[in-house]
């Protein structure tokens, strides 16, 4: 089975979190939601617009080698935080050392930029890439596959997000199942 680790951090985008965990627990992957570790943290884990998500793990215990995939969720808070997390930032390098796959959507892309794991073609949320790059930057597609790395503009697109990571890690049946489970004709 498929396993994927998506880390929290204060601010996130519930929109983009909780849709990309449920399609993909939908399609079979096993989904771990990781809390940033410190002194003051805990599992509760509080999202941009007041809604609190219970995660299981402490990233600083977390291993690359347990995960086939990490998935970032944006929200502009969190983004930050995890663009500033040194775990988060090394496990982001270990997971495109380990040739796995790597992802992240609506303000996240910036995060795959500070570890110097972005990709050549990726899309975000608009006004993103002006602290990224416009060079390679695709506003047109809600889902941008290039290698190993998927990125994805915002809230409104985590659905098919989510259908694209199941098609990638588990296959065409599975997000065809999926897709059609959740009536999701507009990926």
């Amino acid at each position: 089975m498929a396993k994927v680790l998506v880390p929290l951090a204060e601010g996130f985008e519930e929109i983009e979190a909780v849709s990309l965990i449920d399609i993909m627990r939908r399609g079979g992957i096993d989904v771990d939601i990781a809390y940033l570790g410190g002194e003051f943290s805990n599992d509760l884990v509080v999202g941009a617009n007041g809604i609190i998500i219970q995660a299981q793990l402490n990233i600083n215990l977390v291993s690359s080698d347990s995960y086939d995939m990490i998935v970032l969720p944006g929200g502009n808070g969190g983004t930050n935080r995890l663009a500033q997390n040194e775990k988060v930032q090394s496990l982001l390098k270990e997971f495109e050392s380990k040739d796995k796959h790597i992802g992240a959507i609506c303000a996240a892309p910036y995060v795959l930029h500070v570890a110097g794991v972005l990709s050549h073609h990726y899309t975000c949320y608009p006004s993103v890439e002006k602290n990224i790059r416009a060079e390679g930057h695709n506003n047109k597609d809600k889902v941008v596959i290039d290698g190993k790395i998927m990125t994805s503009a915002g809230p409104a697109t985590a659905i098919c997000f989510g259908l694209e990571i199941i098609k990638t890690l588990v296959g065409n049946d599975a997000y065809e199942a999926v897709k059609k489970g959740t009536l999701s004709d507009f990926c």
